[in-house]
């Protein structure tokens, strides 16, 4: 069946190609991370710190997806490590206590990308350069993109196609190809090599930073930094050069030239004739003349193995390649050569000379590798083991090649060095790693007491304490019993060159795949009276996930159920707010209060009614006071916030507001009257909505306007304030908001000086104390109903950013009066919301107004603000704030500015956000309401901590969740009770950072967020390892249980796992003469069968295994189905679990296979326990064809 069309639901997530390079920066923006100062105590035994050094980006590829990460840096004593609330991973290593990724830009294309590799641009530390990515599509289809900083993301420099009928002679004549296009650069970033079609090598050949080829523009985009490009190609033709073969390439270090080594067969071989035809693979060094076009052979070696695969250029000054097959590892060079065997089935070419052998017995087909320094190369096994790889060196030539081992990891798809001290372990079958290692030489470099810390870092915590951390961090402890190796192993003896290594997971990305099988079932907490849409939420999707140690059973959800403490009903509901008191706060708290401002319980509860207020006291018991306190209790309220610090608290409603300390009034004011002749009356002026920013609260009325209040914190009194401008404007404001610039140094004060470029990417300044600078600046953003958005400082209210058209959803938000050129400015701008979503919607926008704005920068280190919009049709805009400076932005500037014929325009100009654009972020995610809904005033609802989760929620018939993780937005609705019509955080005693929402059935729920999920994907997901493969998973719905078909890898003796194969029916023993006695004591590895029956907790916890039931030796578990069998005896039908399986022996054992079938109880005594009553066993033989048990159906049968 084919279908037309399709909509992606989850997007892939496993990791296929990784690289790094600096893309969004240069090395000359680095500037030092880590101070080397030591203590006292570990300055005789610690080595000397390399520091963390330039950090490059983080390219990662799933698929069709491709995403850049800058790596950010904590450093221990610093004011972000010592504000932190979180618990870091990995503990301080080199003086850093924190790493993680960060989300730049992120992009899904059209095509899965097979290959990718970055073009350095080269230079020293002191060049503004940046680098760039090249991106290899099937068949032949290259791009090659650089980062621009106008537009905050990726632009294509130049495209390479070899498709079509002109170039149809290069597949000579054949359609498929076994593999994509293969990426390698030069690592001098003279030239880039792809090779399509086996034995098609195309040469691209990069442009000579300053030869003119970059325009002016070009270089203005990057933010003065010339990236690197492609000036032209050619192809090689290598059947030319003799080579039918090839398996691998890569371009090597130390050469005036590009020097390429390209691994190819000679002659092809197979496992029957390993014995006659085992050395069929060389390697062939040419030196590649972009100029002349030219590449002559200069030296290569043959006698390679055959089931050689893989190349690795060593780095300089060392030189070289090392080809790594299954059983060896060969270093070439063009003045020396060594090898290294790794087992027993690694033979010298000649038989002549015995090979140098490893210490222990390893295989590294499907092996991938990195380089940690110069002369030690990091090793991953396709079963996730972690080789240290040193290449002896005395000066001249490499002597011998040394392997240690280090403990388990996951298993890698690829891995890449990032800077000097970090490694990413990407991978398709696990979670990918961000590893900082620390390295040193011989075995007393590091303190033994910190080996052991480090070493139980992420593998051997309880889980009880590791769901006590970050949330983000939780859902991969959990799986990470074996994620990694944290220290390399000591040397074997007094003469070996090994060195020790310190490692450290620092930060994980999720991965869910690849899907094996799936099964959906009912929820724990599952609404049976649920309809409609919110029926949906009562499943979830439980999947096979991951292979061997990385196997895992993935339950997604495709929206949040809270976990509820209690619920109650409150009928005509019309908004709530959790507000805070302490009459013993002191108005210049100092930084350690400040840090416990979040562990703060809540005082009051202010519920809104149809024609009254309510205040409850949130103590132990939520308690009504309304009778007792000063709040306004007569009406309905519009909105409550906290003023001065949390010392007072304000109460708005429709006609006035109030001012309380705790629960007495200290100040109440009243809305003038508006000064417009139409207006009739003052009932036409009432409040519509609050935003709050302490110390200033902005009301908009309904007739359009705004006013502002504005506090003294020395007296905590209020005044209110007419801005100037806005009187007797005829621009009706359909939208406002403040928005509270905190921090130590305000992020949007970078946008109108160029303070931000003297310290490279943005970071944050610390004070002279570690303490913040001031409280920050406000700052007001108007919507008006012609679609015109201005920002404004406050309380001057001077407009210091404006955008026309702002409700057409422009892909970038610049201000009006530093534009670029109009050509520009129509490429960049004018893109409507259409043409981003891909909804495909015609709609009139001069009838669409923005109804609701809020602006929001949560407090974490490096982050940039957000604004999103929402429409009256539902639709929700976000943006998502960053800094430019464009060319000779003052004088056009100066020049927009005189055109405005007005003099108090000049000096806006200097406090004007120049600097500042928005980029547009899809929320494709989010479904947009059907119909708007004139009652909600306010449905954003931003939160900073609810169970560690930072974000937004969306009130309305669609509610959803707006998390923040990496700086990337995850949205995750809430479908379980429909319409919900008010929200609000709530912290105390008996609610931990939890929340509160009444739906509009009238029910007020408390609730937390479930811990045992992890948000930072594109559903939630709960992985619950199985530390083995799974094969297939069912639901059985009587009990709620989930039977699943797992495979342990086992070692076992050969002469054991022989003894195994016995043809039963005629009694035939394999026959093992051929073995020597050595061999036969060999360990095999073998796949032993089970079906595990879990059950899901209620306490949203780890599943536990309710019963296992193990195959034979040799068996194999193919299916588990629950089938419905007539009972003849009760002359009812019965539900039952079937299990199809066969017996694996070789092809000289006859094939069968068992049904087995098993009746699940209850135990009587204990309800806890699973009962497996075995009905039925029978055999299926081998008669006239093999039968296996594949498939089993439903029937009603005898």
């Amino acid at each position: 069946m084919s279908y037309a069309a399709y909509k992606m639901m989850h997007w892939p997530t496993g990791i296929d190609n990784c690289a790094s390079g600096f893309v969004t920066h240069c090395r000359a923006d680095f500037t030092p991370q880590i101070p080397l100062n030591q203590t006292d105590d570990l300055e005789s035994d610690w080595p000397s710190r390399r520091g963390i050094g330039p950090v490059p980006n983080l390219i990662v590829t799933a698929a069709n997806i491709l995403e850049i990460f800058a790596v950010r840096v904590q450093e221990e004593g610093s004011r972000e490590a010592r504000n932190s609330t979180e618990v870091k991973r990995g503990g301080v290593m080199d003086g850093v206590s924190g790493i993680s990724l960060e989300l730049v830009c992120n992009y899904r294309l059209h095509g899965n990308v097979e290959s990718v590799e970055v073009l350095s641009i080269g230079g020293g530390n002191g060049f503004r350069g940046r680098d760039s990515i090249i991106l290899a599509f099937q068949d032949a289809k290259i791009s090659v993109m650089e980062f621009d900083d106008s537009i905050h993301g990726l632009r294509t420099t130049s495209m390479h196609c070899f498709e079509g009928l002109e170039w149809l002679h290069l597949k000579r004549g054949r359609e498929t190809f076994a593999r994509g296009p293969l990426l390698k650069a030069d690592p001098q970033g003279r030239c880039c090599g792809v090779l399509v079609y086996d034995l098609q090598m195309i040469i691209l050949k990069a442009a000579q930073a300053g030869s003119g080829f970059v325009g002016e523009d070009d270089t203005f985009g990057s933010g003065g930094a010339v990236s690197a490009c492609v000036e032209s190609s050619y192809i090689i033709n290598l059947r030319d050069l003799d080579m039918k073969h090839v398996k691998d390439f890569m371009f090597v270090h130390g050469y005036i030239e590009p020097v390429m080594v390209i691994l190819h067969e000679r002659e092809l071989t197979w496992a029957g004739r390993v014995s006659w035809k085992r050395h069929t693979c060389m390697i062939s060094a040419l030196s590649i003349s972009t100029t002349l076009k030219q590449h002559p052979l200069i030296w290569s070696a043959a006698n390679l193995p055959h089931d050689a695969y893989k190349l690795l250029a060593v780095p300089s000054p060392i030189g070289g390649v090392l080809v790594i097959s299954a059983n060896a590892i060969h270093y070439h060079s063009q003045s020396a050569s060594c090898a290294l065997a790794l087992n027993s089935y690694a033979v010298s070419a000649d038989n002549s000379q015995e090979l140098t052998r490893s210490s222990f017995s390893v295989e590294l087909d499907a092996a991938n590798a990195t380089w940690l320094l110069n002369d030690v190369a990091l090793l991953s096994t396709k079963t996730g083991e972690l080789l240290l790889l040193t290449l002896v060196y005395d000066g001249r030539v490499v002597q011998r090649l040394d392997l240690s081992q280090s403990k388990a990891s996951v298993l890698t798809s690829g891995i890449t060095t990032v800077g000097n001290s970090l490694f990413f372990l990407g991978s398709r079958l696990g979670d990918s790693l961000l590893v900082q290692y620390s390295g040193g030489s011989g075995a007393s470099a590091f303190p033994s007491g910190l080996k052991e810390e480090v070493g139980d870092i992420e593998g051997d915590a309880p889980l009880t304490k590791r769901l006590r951390r970050s949330s983000s961090d939780a859902l991969q402890d959990m799986v990470g019993g074996e994620e990694l190796s944290l220290y390399g192993s000591a040397p074997n003896n007094s003469e070996s060159a090994q060195k020790t290594f310190l490692f450290a997971v620092r930060d994980s990305l999720t991965n869910v795949g690849p899907l094996k099988d799936f099964s959906y079932g009912l929820r724990i907490n599952a609404d049976a009276n649920a309809s409609g849409i919110a029926k949906q939420s009562n499943y979830e999707l439980v999947c096979c996930s991951g292979h061997g140690k990385n196997g895992a059973l993935c339950v997604l959800r495709q929206s949040i159920r809270p976990e509820m403490i209690t619920e109650v009903e409150l009928p005509g509901c019309k908004g709530i707010w959790s507000v805070y008191h302490k009459s013993t706060r002191s108005h210049n708290a100092d930084s350690s209060k400040m840090a416990d401002d979040d562990d703060e319980y809540h005082a009051y509860l202010i519920i809104s009614l149809e024609a009254r207020t309510m205040v409850l006291e949130t103590a132990d018991l939520l308690t009504e006071v309304t009778e007792s306190v000063d709040y306004y209790v007569q009406g309905r309220t519009i909105a409550a916030g906290n003023l001065f610090g949390r010392r007072r608290v304000i109460q708005v409603f429709e006609r006035g507001a109030r001012i309380l300390d705790g629960s007495f009034m200290t100040q109440e004011l009243c809305i003038p009257s508006p000064n417009s002749e139409t207006s009739s009356s003052s009932e036409s002026s009432t409040v519509m909505s609050v935003s709050i920013a302490d110390p200033y609260v902005l009301l908009r009325l309904t007739e359009g306007s705004i006013l502002l209040l504005v506090g003294d914190p020395a007296t905590c009194t209020v005044s209110i304030n007419s801005p100037t401008g806005f009187e007797g404007s005829r621009k009706l404001v359909s939208a406002c908001t403040l928005y509270h610039d905190k921090g130590p140094e305000p992020w949007l004060r970078k946008a109108s000086t160029d303070a931000w470029l003297s310290t490279g990417i943005g970071e944050s300044v610390d004070s002279a104390d570690g303490g913040p600078h001031d409280q920050g600046d406000v700052y007001c953003v108007i919507c008006y109903e012609n679609g015109t958005l201005e920002i404004f400082d406050v309380p001057n209210f001077n407009c210091v950013f404006s955008v026309e058209k702002f409700a057409s959803g422009r892909t970038h938000l610049v201000d009006a009066y530093s534009k670029e050129s109009s050509e520009d400015s129509e490429k960049v701008s004018n893109k409507s919301s259409e043409e981003l979503t891909g909804q495909g919607r015609k709609e009139n926008v001069k009838n669409m107004m923005v109804v609701e704005l809020a602006m929001q920068r949560w407090s974490r280190n490096h982050s940039r603000p957000f604004l999103f919009g929402i429409l009256t049709d539902g639709t929700i805009f976000c943006y998502h704030a960053y800094l430019f400076e464009g060319p000779e932005n003052a004088s056009r500037v100066g020049d927009s500015v005189s055109a405005q014929n007005s003099a108090g325009l000049n000096n806006i100009n200097a406090s004007r956000l120049r600097n500042l654009r928005f980029i547009r972020i899809s929320l494709d995610a989010y479904t947009r309401e059907e119909t708007s809904n004139g009652t909600l005033s306010q449905r954003i609802t931003i939160f900073k901590n609810i169970s560690g989760y930072q974000g937004f929620f969306l009130s309305g018939s669609r509610p959803a969740w707006f998390m923040l993780f990496r700086q990337r937005l995850r949205v995750h609705p809430q479908l379980c009770d429909g319409f919900i019509v008010a929200f609000t955080v709530l912290h105390n005693v008996n609610c931990n950072h939890g929340f509160i929402y009444v739906t509009s059935q009238g029910i007020l729920k408390i609730c937390q967020m479930p811990s045992s999920s992890n948000y930072d994907n594109y559903w939630p997901v709960q992985k619950i390892p199985l530390r083995g493969t799974p094969h297939q998973v069912t639901y059985f719905a009587e009990r709620n249980l989930y039977p699943l078909i797992v495979s342990v890898p086992v070692h076992k003796p050969v002469n054991q796992v022989l003894s195994s194969l016995v043809d039963q029916e005629v009694g035939h023993q394999m026959d093992n003469h051929n073995l020597s006695s050595d061999e036969l004591h060999q360990t095999y590895t073998v796949d032993e069968f089970e079906v595990r029956i879990l059950e899901p907790q209620k306490s949203a916890g780890p599943w536990e295994t309710k019963a296992t039931i193990p195959m034979q030796s040799s068996e194999n578990a193919l299916t588990v189905r629950v089938v419905t069998l007539f009972n003849t005896t009760t002359k009812e039908n019965e539900s039952l679990l079937a299990i199809g399986t066969a017996y694996v022996q070789g092809e000289d054992v006859a094939a069968r296979g068992r049904v087995l079938l098993f009746s699940l109880g209850r135990n009587t005594d204990n309800p806890q326990n699973l009962v497996l009553c075995s009905y039925l066993i029978f055999h299926v033989p081998i008669k006239k064809q093999i039968i296996r048990v594949l498939r089993m159906c439903n029937p009603n049968l005898y």
